[in-house]
């Protein structure tokens, strides 16, 4: 399969399925837009009328041309056929049940009230709780246990608000590290926060031992101010950006992002993406926001065609800064088109429900944080191992190839068929489609490559 496009000045030919990216001039273009639609000696004649105002587009030139796309295609790197779709349930199979990574959702408790939180201001629909050492210790156990050969595991502190359970946090970091050494493991640490309760100790701790540090920022003092408020209903942008700063300032270089939402009242996002810049942070992510479609918060349709655009605008930022020589980092833009991931990765996805879960409180498993709650998509717990096979497999047997709406997606090798939680909760199955964030993503990762052909220039 391949997607033509044009952006930022480059003609740009994406084959899906190779992964091959080319970036041609416009009668070249036009030559691979007809080259399986009609014969050879049906193109050239339509090519030189196309081109005949240019003079150097000649019959040598176009039939030139033709003889490259077929020699790409005989190398594979033009109009490959899809062949992963046999193997795709089978990548699964080989994990052999390996989990790699857990949540653990240390605080079903926030000490903001977020009115678009999708965790229900982190109680996520039930009680308000804290892990106990006791719990988190085990779910440590249980990836321990169940993660075969793997050694470098990965370990989230999620909320709700994790730093309300910070001594319960250190005391796991502090448990993991104890045990690696003989268990053959390397525990790798991301701390998620509002930053409400960042303080120096906050602070010394992430830096040594937190892999990365997410940061809830959502850009514009106004924009963070109408959502992200306190239980008195105040805004928390003034306390938290210097909170912020100094973390970011203290961490030398280590792995950090600023995680901000958009939603209906700030479609036009650039404009906080270039505030939190104002702010010193380089490192950025701006989500479209999850919510109940009749959530004042939700995009519309009449939201997207802005959207698009300030994805653009944004591509277009990020090569100014970088001629500049002031880069910064967008998260949905950092794509390898060198190595990138595995096949395995490119149709299976985020492994949630597999090699991913979550952990509540309790030590209840989910197949990710954004099913926590929801009683049937419980899959045990970290005491009693996963007990809900039938929920299990459906996950196992979630990939690109199980959802109908993906197979004539150019995008589909780049996104695996999207998340999971998102497709459940806007057509009920885990296997359908979220169509508006599937639209999102195809612009991204149109800017994407965009951005690294033009870094190649």
């Amino acid at each position: 399969m391949v997607h033509q496009y044009k952006l930022g000045g480059y003609n740009i030919v994406l084959d899906t399925c190779s992964g091959s990216v080319h970036v041609v001039d416009e009668a070249a273009y036009d030559v691979i837009a007809l080259y399986k639609e009609k014969p050879r000696e049906e193109i050239v004649p339509l090519i030189l009328e196309k081109y005949a105002h240019r003079p150097e587009v000649t019959r040598e030139e176009v039939e030139g041309c033709l003889d490259a796309v077929a020699g790409l295609e005989a190398k594979g790197q033009l109009f490959t056929p899809d062949t992963f779709a046999p193997a795709a349930g089978a990548f699964k199979e080989k994990s052999g049940g390996v989990v790699k990574a857990l949540c653990l959702h240390v605080a079903h408790s926030c000490n903001l009230k977020c009115s678009y939180c999708f965790a229900s201001q982190g109680e996520f629909h039930g009680e308000r709780a804290l892990m106990p050492f006791a719990v988190g210790k085990r779910a440590l156990d249980f990836l321990v246990e169940h993660s075969g050969s793997r050694r470098n595991l990965e370990v989230d502190f999620f909320g709700g608000e994790p730093l309300l359970n910070w001594g319960v946090v250190k005391q796991l970091v502090g448990y993991a590290r104890s045990i690696e050494k003989q268990a053959g493991k390397n525990f790798r640490f991301t701390l998620t926060t509002n930053g409400m309760l960042i303080d120096e100790e906050v602070i010394g701790f992430a830096n040594r031992e937190m892999s990365n540090v997410v940061l809830s920022l959502d850009g514009r003092q106004e924009v963070h101010d109408r959502f992200r408020v306190d239980w008195q209903g105040q805004g928390s942008y003034s306390r938290v950006v210097p909170l912020f700063q100094r973390l970011v300032r203290a961490r030398g270089g280590k792995g950090y992002y600023m995680r901000g939402t958009f939603t209906h009242h700030n479609p036009d996002f650039l404009q906080d993406i270039q505030a939190m810049l104002g702010l010193g942070f380089t490192e950025l992510s701006m989500e479209p926001v999850v919510c109940s479609p009749d959530s004042p918060a939700a995009l519309t349709e009449a939201d997207k065609p802005i959207v698009m655009e300030q994805y653009e605008k944004l591509a277009g930022l990020m090569l100014e800064r970088k001629r500049a020589g002031k880069p910064f980092t967008f998260y949905h833009y950092m794509v390898d088109l060198e190595s990138g991931p595995c096949i395995y990765k490119r149709i299976s996805g985020c492994g949630s429900g597999t090699e991913y879960m979550a952990v509540t409180p309790w030590g209840d498993l989910y197949p990710c944080h954004q099913f926590v709650g929801e009683e049937k998509f419980r899959l045990g717990s970290v005491f009693e191992g996963v007990t809900n096979a039938a929920t299990q497999e459906e996950f196992r047997q979630c990939n690109v190839y199980a959802r109908p709406d993906c197979q004539d997606c150019w995008a589909k090798l780049y996104c695996a068929g999207g998340c999971a939680a998102n497709a459940y909760h806007a057509t009920g199955s885990i296997s359908g489609t979220y169509r508006y964030g599937c639209e999102l993503f195809k612009k991204r990762m149109e800017c994407a490559i965009m951005l690294q052909a033009a870094e190649a220039e």
